[in-house]
């Protein structure tokens, strides 16, 4: 088990801002993270676990222990006429695991391909894209309760899924780490094409299978949303908001051309995409941050910007929004 000291965290984030951890652990299996977890020069201190680094935003170093996990694999464990059940452990690449089941033909998660991070992470930002959430396929997730060390397992009703969010953001958050997820995916895999984007690139394909979904998905994020090692980003950096019927009535009034969806409890999901555009702010640059030209829930580090100008410039576009439509949007990123 080597932990290092003073180590620059710019390879392990995806914004590349360059922000130091006090001590950082690369955890290759349970038993080095049990170890660790019980070490008593390092127990009592602060503790982050990373996967790919896809969702963070520093703006200071971190006094404490970032963990980055580095554990994969991916082991079927159950199999019926319809059904697998894979294991998988929280440090595998999530678009290497969508890969895999795709190439097998497990049906589920082909919508979420290309979504950059580790599976541990899946289930705590309850990724979606596309028209599918990953909570739609979690069976259970295996964690470690960091204090004591004992092992835990969530069912899919535990874990508490909503939107972009979980049991692990809200109660159970920085008390359990997550150490692998049991997936339930369809040998017969019935597929999600009613995205438009979706729709439109698959409509001259005769035969729709689970690799031309694949393929068609990669090829439309691929269009749209700069790789982080060419634009250092985090992908989405708002939520898309959700707003009461009335509410959304008010705003259909002043602005007719707004794209809506049907959410929980007869509330209405807007686009914070096309609230950002109808801003004028795609495309917008301050200095070395800025909006995507492509994609306007795409904050991008055109020029080694530092934490705080990337949260200030997030900031400046939550205020023009909420001038605007009177509507707060809510980061996806989380601010370190």
């Amino acid at each position: 088990m080597f932990i290092f000291e003073h180590v620059s965290l710019k390879q392990y984030n995806t914004f590349a801002v360059d922000f130091k951890a006090d001590y950082f652990f690369k955890c290759r299996n349970e038993a080095e993270l049990k170890r660790f977890l019980k070490h008593p020069k390092y127990k009592n201190l602060p503790l982050m676990i990373i996967g790919g680094g896809s969702n963070l935003l520093f703006t200071r170093n971190f006094r404490g222990v970032v963990l980055k996990l580095d554990t994969p694999g991916i082991e079927k464990i159950k199999e019926t006429d319809t059904d697998v059940f894979l294991k998988v452990a929280a440090g595998e690449k999530w678009d290497k695991f969508t890969a895999y089941c795709v190439g097998k033909n497990y049906g589920g998660i082909e919508n979420l391909s290309l979504i950059p991070g580790t599976v541990g992470a899946a289930p705590i930002q309850n990724i979606g894209a596309y028209g599918v959430e990953v909570k739609d396929t979690i069976h259970e997730v295996l964690a470690i309760e960091m204090k004591t060390g004992k092992e835990q397992k969530f069912t899919n009703a535990e874990c508490q899924f909503a939107y972009r969010s979980s049991i692990f953001k809200k109660e159970a958050k920085d008390k359990f780490l997550i150490t692998s997820v049991i997936f339930k995916l369809s040998k017969n895999p019935v597929f999600n094409l009613e995205y438009g984007a979706l729709k439109h690139e698959l409509e001259t394909v005769v035969n729709v299978d689970i690799k031309a979904v694949r393929e068609a998905i990669i090829k439309i994020r691929n269009s749209k949303l700069p790789l982080p090692e060419v634009l250092p980003n985090v992908g989405s950096f708002f939520k898309n908001p959700t707003v009461s019927g009335k509410k959304f009535s008010d705003l259909s009034k002043a602005f007719p051309e707004l794209v809506n969806y049907p959410a929980e409890d007869g509330k209405i999901k807007l686009a914070a995409a096309q609230l950002i555009e109808l801003c004028e702010l795609k495309g917008k640059r301050e200095g070395a941050v800025g909006i995507h030209a492509q994609q306007s829930l795409v904050i991008v580090n055109y020029a080694d910007a530092t934490g705080n100008e990337i949260l200030d410039f997030s900031k400046y576009v939550q205020k023009t929004v909420s001038e605007k439509f009177g509507l707060d949007l809510e980061r996806e990123v989380i601010v370190i």
